[in-house]
């Protein structure tokens, strides 16, 4: 029986509802995938996938890390982190590690746990959406926070935010609506950065108006306000989208899988490997694109200097290579050598990661006293139109007291 023609198309319904079929025929028919209807690369194994996150002097972040941006041909719109390669990127990624330290992160526990207990307690406790009424609200007021946004201006930067990574079915560059979301963004945080210039606060934009980086020409300077707005845009976004979609995915996952529910409700300890299974089940950020800066084969197939090279995270994280049964999702997994890629690896690792987990674990120990058993209204569950990311905008569920 012939087999349909393999596709890959990220801006598919097919990837937008779990491309996670189409992912384990790339991995066995086409571990080196080309695109011809976008002319991009594709990478799904685990061990490529991790070279092509690691491997910078070869699959570079410097024109962009979204297809549209690569084949543009122009300069990224924002210069920051996540589109710079050493040594430019090792100087400013050390600008804001320190606030991400282990100790730091502790420090920060109070504020997560009171803004979790917040948002949940205001939810009906009969019937609530887990999306729009809990994991969509309070991670970014975490991080609008920490930059030192003012309150009455965070839920105006999520709504801002969705518009600005969304993506109809076949809309491969971002809509003229997402562009004036991102200017809305840069806007405000271009505000807070001139208001603390004036007067300095304990938030992160104050720190990163009083820091100095060195230059690629060796001098230390400090950053202007532009550079600052732009680097705030970024640390807002990925603080908050990822735990917004690995909460949303919790409640789906173990709503089809009661018995994993079941064995966090007896044992707590567990709740950390539950999230780490999650996060490699179901990866909020499902893949990265970079740009390859020379030739390079692998698999017999030669993908030439200057293509888009997709690095599929959600593929990698179900690499039978590396994981027993992948596609069972399973709390108790033995842990492997292998890393879960879910926050990235090498030097774009998700810089709050730790930050992340912890959300993560404190909600679901929440959802745990919550929703000790709940239904989920499956025909009314929708999933995300985002660029690179998956998961879910709606999973409204039925507590059962």
């Amino acid at each position: 029986m012939l087999k349909d023609k393999l596709e890959f198309d990220p801006f598919s319904d097919d990837y937008f509802n779990g491309a996670y079929e189409t992912y384990r025929r790339m991995r066995e028919e086409a571990p080196v995938y080309y695109s011809e209807k976008y002319d991009f690369y594709a990478l799904s194994r685990h061990a490529d996938v991790a070279d092509g996150h690691k491997n910078f002097e070869t699959y570079s972040s410097a024109d962009g890390v979204d297809l549209g941006s690569i084949q543009s041909g122009q300069p990224p719109m924002h210069k920051s982190i996540i589109v710079m390669d050493p040594p430019e990127h090792r100087n400013m990624r050390g600008l804001v590690n320190k606030v991400f330290t282990p100790r730091a992160i502790g420090e920060l526990k109070p504020l997560v746990t009171d803004l979790i207990d917040r948002h949940l307690g205001a939810a009906d406790p009969a019937n609530f959406d887990v999306v729009q009424d809990f994991s969509a609200l309070f991670p970014i007021e975490v991080i609008t926070t920490m930059l030192g946004v003012p309150e009455e201006r965070r839920g105006q930067i999520r709504l801002w935010l969705d518009e600005f990574l969304h993506r109809d079915p076949g809309e491969v560059k971002i809509s003229e609506a997402g562009l004036q979301a991102a200017l809305q963004m840069v806007v405000v945080y271009y505000q807070v950065v001139k208001e603390r210039r004036a007067c300095p606060r304990n938030d992160m934009i104050s720190d990163l108006v009083s820091a100095r980086v060195r230059r690629e020409n060796g001098e230390l300077t400090g950053l202007d306000n532009t550079e600052i707005a732009q680097f705030a845009l970024v640390l807002g976004g990925a603080g908050a989208v990822t735990v917004t979609r690995l909460v949303a995915s919790m409640a789906v996952l173990f709503a089809q899988h009661p018995e994993q529910w079941e064995k966090l409700q007896a044992d707590r300890s567990k709740i950390p490997a539950a999230v780490e299974e999650v996060l490699r089940f179901e990866p909020p950020t499902q893949y990265n694109v970079r740009r390859s800066t020379k030739d390079v084969t692998l698999h017999g197939v030669t993908i030439p200097a200057g293509k888009p090279v997709f690095v599929l995270i959600g593929a990698a994280n179900r690499d039978p290579d590396v994981w027993c049964d992948p596609d069972v999702f399973d709390i108790d997994r033995e842990r492997v050598r292998a890393q879960n890629l879910g926050f990235g690896v090498g030097i774009h690792t998700c810089l709050g990661a730790a930050l992340a987990r912890m959300e993560s674990v404190i909600a679901l120990e929440r959802l745990l006293d919550y929703m000790p058993r709940y239904e989920v209204d499956w025909d009314a569950c929708r999933r995300v139109n985002m660029q690179n990311l998956a998961g879910w905008s709606n999973v409204p569920v039925r507590v059962i007291r």
